[in-house]
């Protein structure tokens, strides 16, 4: 395999095209030479082989560029084939064994958590954490997790008035500066917790797991019986998501957790 510092070109067609797929518009060519640095020859000479191949499409008329159909089969193939659970399926199923507690993976889908991974400890009971089940972000310690690492203006999008809070068995946060007071704390504390606003008598920890650009991807979490949790007890549990996240934050390619 070729080393990517001797691989130029291949490093600039990776820019040009994670470029366009954070804009939110078809773009000029002159405009992605500028913000990429890349003279503007090559930025053509590199358009122009992306377009054959159906990376990018030139809009002629409106002299821009935009991502092609192949990009979008990269990215349909990506949700076909899982990588994220099937990256994270191991490391959880180790999680589990470990600590004794039920252990999943969520990600986030606008306000909710969607659970893609739940690997349930011997001799557990079940949980309302099934695989497929969404559940407001703010209430589990999941989607705090990941929320806390989400910039200040995603939260405000994401919750711009009191309506867009929900609860359940009547306890959790039910504004924006309700939500931000705990993930101040998760943010302080490395780690979010939840204790029986998901589920009565049941508490959870969980961590983010980042991509690269340090973009929470999905969070780790054990959740257990509030009676059985002592502050040595809790230690372990933290200390054990925390190294779950870290090892699939290491196998997406992501940066620390």
């Amino acid at each position: 395999m070729a080393d990517p510092v001797k691989a130029p070109a291949a490093e600039q067609v990776l820019a040009i095209l994670s470029y366009l797929g954070r804009q939110a518009g078809p773009v000029p060519a002159a405009a992605i030479a500028r913000d990429l640095g890349l003279p503007r020859s090559t930025a053509y000479q590199l358009l122009a082989a992306l377009a054959t191949s159906g990376f990018v499409v030139h809009l002629v008329d409106e002299r821009r560029f935009c991502l092609g159909v192949a990009a979008y089969e990269l990215g349909t193939g990506y949700s076909r084939q899982e990588p994220l659970t099937r990256l994270a399926r191991v490391p959880m199923a180790r999680l589990a064994d470990r600590t004794g507690h039920t252990a999943h993976l969520a990600v986030t889908h606008g306000r909710e958590v969607i659970y893609v991974i739940e690997e349930r400890a011997a001799g557990r009971p079940p949980l309302v954490t099934d695989v497929g089940v969404r559940l407001p972000a703010p209430l589990t310690a999941s989607g705090r997790a990941m929320l806390a690492a989400m910039p200040a203006a995603h939260l405000k999008a994401l919750f711009p008035h009191a309506d867009a809070f929900v609860t359940r068995h009547d306890v959790g946060p039910r504004s924006l500066s309700a939500l931000q007071r705990l993930l101040v704390e998760a943010r302080r504390a490395g780690y979010a917790v939840e204790q029986g606003e998901v589920s009565p008598g049941f508490a959870s920890v969980a961590v983010a797991v980042l991509d690269h650009a340090r973009h929470p991807v999905a969070a780790v979490a054990v959740t257990f019986p509030q009676h059985e949790s002592d502050e040595r007890t809790h230690a372990v549990l933290v200390d054990e998501v925390g190294r779950t996240a870290r090892a699939i934050t290491s196998r997406i390619g992501g940066g620390a957790a």
